[in-house]
């Protein structure tokens, strides 16, 4: 294991073999990190989450360690909170944000200045590229694409009323989705397999599998050509396979 300077390690960390961590990087209590990862500077690992009086997602409770599986790269200035999960092979660049209940799963890349709010899964090899907002209680599944600076909502009634609190619910991407840059994706939307959402749209209604849809508001354009399609693609058929 390779430690830089001014590393904080709380108690009950669990660090394994080959670990390379670098300078001015704070650990906090009872997390672990697998096998080869790497941590580079500034990062802060295992934060507890602080609750404003006013936020309707945060929870006042005991959270799990935050856990990091093997070959995890985590880029400088990374805030990684207590109760999230990334599983191996994970990479998160520099700047990114991923708050508690969270779980990402293998293979997966966060981009630089990415934030993935709380509550939301994230499934195998996806990518959510630079500055990509993720917001609370949202699902990715396997093999999504989420461009740079796109936006996900979570509340239809912009913080007015109490009738909101029945209702947070952010976009659900199923496999192979793919979200052009800038697009903003309204609550609770859902966005079908292997279907595509253009640059700068809006999507305020459910797009079905397998069609391109662009627009403010969104809507049909075509459907994805036949050799797009996720079952079509050489690095999909071996990772099914293996």
């Amino acid at each position: 294991m390779e430690i830089g300077q001014n590393v904080v390690i709380e108690d009950n960390v669990v660090i394994d073999n080959n670990v390379k961590i670098g300078h001015n990087v704070v650990i906090r209590k009872d997390t672990t990190i697998g096998e080869g990862s790497v941590i580079a500077d500034n990062a802060v690992l295992g934060k507890e989450p602080f609750k404003a009086e006013a936020s309707a997602t945060t929870e006042a409770k005991s959270l799990p360690p935050l856990k990091i599986g093997k070959y995890v790269t985590i880029g400088a200035g990374c805030v990684i909170y207590r109760g999230a999960t990334l599983s191996n092979n994970v990479f998160v660049g520099d700047l990114a944000t991923i708050r508690e209940d969270v779980e990402i799963g293998e293979g997966t890349i966060i981009g630089r200045g990415a934030t993935v709010e709380n509550k939301t899964k994230i499934g195998k090899w996806v990518k959510i590229e630079t500055n990509a907002y993720i917001t609370a209680i949202s699902t990715i599944k396997d093999y999504c694409f989420v461009a740079p600076m796109v936006t996900f909502t979570n509340d239809a009634f912009m913080g007015r009323t109490k009738e909101r609190f029945k209702h947070f619910k952010g976009p659900t991407l199923k496999k192979g989705a793919r979200i052009g840059a800038n697009a903003t994706l309204l609550p609770g939307v859902v966005i079908g397999e292997d279907a595509v959402v253009g640059a700068g749209s809006v999507v305020t209604k459910d797009v079905p599998p397998k069609t391109i849809y662009i627009g403010v508001p969104a809507k049909y354009l075509k459907d994805v050509p036949e050799e797009q399609l996720l079952e079509n693609q050489e690095f999909y058929k071996k990772e099914e396979e293996d």
